[in-house]
């Protein structure tokens, strides 16, 4: 047994697992044999299981770092501390729970880090125990699901806590962003333009999911709606549209139509081919948010929350994924889930009785990061509410579509003519449902054309038609739903209905799965938005703050679409977050004096910043003017010299870029004109490698591919 009392000496191996939350600590400490239930953790067999329940630790607030940085004042801004801190929450609950886990993991011999597995997940445990001081070798169980076999899988293939050190700077990363940017532009913009009553609140998530509803917004009370005409016939019982643009006077309609009345129709193109329809994709969370706001009206925060509980019912697996794909190594364990669906057995017979097909559409390791899509773990539900019944219908629905053959259809085009204008008739008819076969007992939103069985048509035969006006309005742009406003934002505000491009579209799209709903749900609680019916609407209030907001890179969609993307690549381990942190703060700073002075700065997310110096040292004469040398990569565009590098002006495609500080040396303009126009420079002395004390002397020139290169002399 534990002695706390002595907590010099650690215990003979114990082992402390931290989990999410109870109820996870609870699964967790079952599997283990950890039986004993004392205050804030469980113990037996060796182990000592605890846990955390959301975010025990945060981000230093201004004031800790600054008394003065408590009051809201434009002269101290931009806030940006020297070293980011972390504090407890103030609550007495966390405080307590710390305390115990603190306890623990000074007298452990080992922890073992349980906590979700993803990146707010990582970043929660590892400023927990950061705070806590843990000193243990410390270990990682990454499971998708909480099943008794999944858990003990993951203990048998426990990883080394480092592997997950990216995920952690990630995570660091994404929070000291939304930190500086939510302090120091609520600040700025309050202050500059809140004329002491109201907050305007920034964020670098909120501020252009907020951009893209007011643009909507306005493009709809912008609208006018403009009436038409369009020329259609009946033939043999179908309808045949003229193929001319739509006519925007009565009398043009009115001539088109004495023009063709009377005459045969011809037929001139009659054409069948059958085709499929490809399978469903897997669910990852946004396309089932979008799902449970379609077919049942549930918020992106509900099915969040819904889904959150049946994973914790151990019946899906872990929902908060941005892929569509499985792992590879799933394939063989498909048919044992299938045979756990007993409900939907009538679907999951036919599957079964044949060999089910290895498809990189649904198993692909390349395009699953670090879980794979949801799916049930073939557990039979128990005790779920109703409206956790219709998401588990949907992703247990959609598990096996993917597995059925494709739907069969024939699609049919027919082209008439009546005196030189052409007429057009599309149809769809269904020959074979396929994975249809699985919604055939739902009420389905059909496409007008689908199954439309046409007449056979001869190409030359003619007849008799039925010519009629058909008179219609324009319409407005829709106002966002959340379903739609959840693609938009997983595509930086692109619609994208194909589910190929959605792929693609990912890495850009702004938030993440598991915070999208809440951004929602912040812009509702501020009352920047509002809902009537499913539409959202901008407010007044809304409206004001984005047309208050001048800089275009608050707004944008794409460009914070690329700051997820530097994080996801800090992730992979392919950027360095030093490098992100240093580019947000001169951001940061440029932002501050463009509101506060009203001038116009280049905010370009790409340039890396002005790195702090001790002592202030006198600029040189810029003699060379930069921006009249063409790029020496892309030869297209002139280069732009920033604070602390000279990078192409078209830099988001071209990417070349030479910062100004090499190996503790700043270059002067002499040196970099060198290398860019020559492709490198003299010998250059007192060099010094990273790590290293000892000068040494050598020239930088560029590399094939136009980056930067050092040759010791």
């Amino acid at each position: 047994m534990c002695n706390f009392e002595s907590a010099s000496q650690p215990i003979e191996t114990m082992i402390v697992c931290i989990a999410e939350k109870p109820s996870v600590a609870k699964d967790i400490a079952e599997v283990l044999g950890a039986k004993q239930r004392n205050d804030g953790y469980y113990e037996g067999n060796g182990y000592q299981v605890t846990w955390t329940f959301g975010h025990l630790c945060t981000l230093k607030e201004p004031h800790d770092y600054n008394e003065n940085w408590k009051y809201w004042k434009l002269e101290d801004l931009p806030i940006i501390p020297d070293n980011f801190g972390i504090k407890l929450i103030e609550n007495k609950g966390v405080e307590k729970q710390f305390k115990t886990i603190e306890r623990l993991v000074q007298n452990c011999t080992e922890v073992i880090n349980c906590g979700d597995a993803g990146q707010e997940g990582e970043l929660i445990q590892r400023w927990v125990l950061l705070k806590a001081k843990c000193k243990a070798p410390m270990r990682r169980l990454w499971i998708s699901s909480l099943t008794e076999e999944a858990i003990k899988e993951g203990f048998e293939k426990l990883q080394d806590a480092k592997k997950y050190d990216n995920l952690y700077y990630a995570g660091s990363a994404r929070a000291i962003g939304d930190w500086m940017l939510g302090i120091n532009g609520t600040r700025l913009f309050t202050k500059k333009f809140g004329k002491g009553k109201s907050t305007l609140s920034i964020g670098r998530v909120q501020t252009p999911t907020l951009a893209m509803i007011v643009e909507r917004q306005k493009e709809i009370d912008a609208f006018t709606s403009n009436e038409y005409w369009e020329l259609k016939t009946h033939y043999k019982n179908t309808e045949f549209n003229c193929q001319i643009e739509r006519l925007h006077s009565e009398e043009k309609a009115k001539k088109g139509l004495k023009y063709i009345t009377g005459k045969d129709f011809e037929i001139t193109s009659f054409e069948q081919k059958e085709g499929k329809e490809g399978n469903p994709r897997l669910y990852d969370l946004t396309s089932l948010q979008v799902d449970g706001n379609k077919k049942f009206g549930f918020s992106a925060e509900d099915t969040l929350r819904l889904i959150q509980g049946l994973y914790e019912k151990k019946v899906v697996t872990y929902p908060r994924v941005d892929t569509t794909y499985l792992t590879e190594d799933l394939h063989p364990k498909i048919p044992n889930i299938l045979r756990g669906l007993k409900y939907y057995s009538r679907f999951t017979e036919s599957v079964l009785a044949a060999q089910i097909e290895k498809s990189a559409t649904v198993f692909n390791d390349k395009k699953v990061t670090d879980h794979h899509a949801i799916i049930p773990t073939g557990i039979v539900p128990s005790g779920i509410s109703p409206s956790e019944q219709q998401i588990y219908d949907l992703i247990a629905r959609r598990f096996i579509a993917v597995f059925y053959p494709p739907c069969l259809v024939s699609n049919t085009t027919v082209i008439g003519k009546v005196e030189g204008l052409e007429f057009k008739a599309t149809g769809k008819q269904v020959l074979e449902l396929g994975w249809r076969e699985i919604y055939s007992d739902e009420k389905q939103d059909k496409d007008p054309k689908d199954d439309v069985i046409m007449p056979h048509f001869d190409d030359g035969e003619k007849g008799p038609h039925e010519p009629f006006i058909h008179q219609g309005k324009t319409t407005p742009p829709k106002a966002y739903t959340e379903a739609t406003l959840l693609r938009a934002m997983e595509s930086a505000g692109k619609q994208i209905d194909d589910e190929e491009m959605r792929e693609l579209m990912k890495d850009n799209g702004i938030g993440r799965p598991s915070t999208r709903a809440n951004i929602i749900e912040t812009l509702f609680r501020r009352q920047y938005i509002e809902k009537k019916r499913k539409n959202i609407l901008a407010t007044p209030t809304g409206i004001a703050l984005i047309d208050t907001i001048k800089n275009e890179l608050l707004k944008s969609a794409e460009l914070t679409g690329d700051w997820e993307r530097k994080i996801r690549l800090i992730e992979k381990g392919e950027y360095n977050i030093e490098v992100f942190k240093q580019e947000l703060y001169a951001m940061v700073r440029n932002l501050t004096d463009e509101v506060i002075f009203n001038t116009p700065t280049n905010t370009s997310f790409f340039q890396e910043p002005e790195k702090v110096k001790k002592e202030a040292k006198p600029r040189e004469k810029k003699d060379i003017s930069f921006s009249e040398i063409n790029c020496p990569k892309c030869k297209n565009s002139k280069l732009i010299k920033g604070k602390t590098a000279i990078g192409c002006l078209n830099y988001k495609v071209c990417d070349f870029k030479v910062p100004f500080h090499l190996m503790s040396k700043k270059l002067t303009d002499k040196q970099l004109s060198d290398l860019i126009l020559k492709g490198k420079t003299t010998s250059i002395k007192g060099l010094l490698t990273p790590g290293s004390d000892d000068k040494i002397n050598g020239e930088f020139n560029l590399d094939a591919q136009f980056n930067v290169d050092f040759v010791r002399k």
